[in-house]
């Protein structure tokens, strides 16, 4: 057999075995394996809030938001639940989008708006979880330190002193 008659043969077989778009089924089942698969399936429903999103929280938003919920038919309100527990809301209304961000309600359809509720956004992503910044090993401590404290009262070794009897004190002048 000849160089060409093996590269022949080797083009031959995969173009019989490769197709393009085709996939490998390694478990002999009919299911496939999707690899996009979407983090939050509530964008598959509304595409219009991953646009959003990513105008607001750029398109890696899926490190900052723990979840999505679905909290309102009308207005379609969602609930953003951010990394660190904290939560805004967006409202789709009729013209555009409403960020209600600790309280305070910011229309997405004007710039200067966007901005500051991009800024809140930042500011309560900046608020981080308690929880998450001490670690193991302080929480541990702390939770020592404030099992082994007493009360004066509940039979510790310190002693009080009243300072209230001026008559033992004495000054020099």
């Amino acid at each position: 057999m000849t160089k060409s008659e093996l590269r022949d043969k080797i083009k031959g077989l995969v173009s019989q075995v490769y197709k393009p778009g085709s996939f490998v089924d390694l478990d002999g089942g009919n299911s496939t394996i999707d690899l996009e698969i979407e983090k939050f399936p509530m964008l598959l429903k509304f595409p219009e809030l991953k646009r959003i999103l990513v105008d607001m929280l750029t398109d890696q938003f899926e490190t900052f938001v723990k979840d999505i919920q679905w909290v309102a038919p009308k207005p379609t309100t969602f609930r953003i639940v951010l990394a660190n527990d904290e939560v805004f809301y967006l409202i789709w209304a009729v013209r555009s989008w409403i960020a209600k961000i600790e309280g305070k309600k910011y229309y997405l359809l004007n710039l200067n708006e966007e901005e500051r509720a991009i800024e809140a956004i930042a500011r309560m992503l900046s608020y981080g979880n308690s929880d998450a910044e001490m670690g193991d090993e302080a929480a541990l401590e702390a939770s020592d330190t404030a099992s082994t404290t007493s009360s004066p009262g509940e039979g510790s070794d310190t002693e009080e002193i009243d300072v209230t009897d001026e008559s033992d004190i004495e000054v020099e002048i």
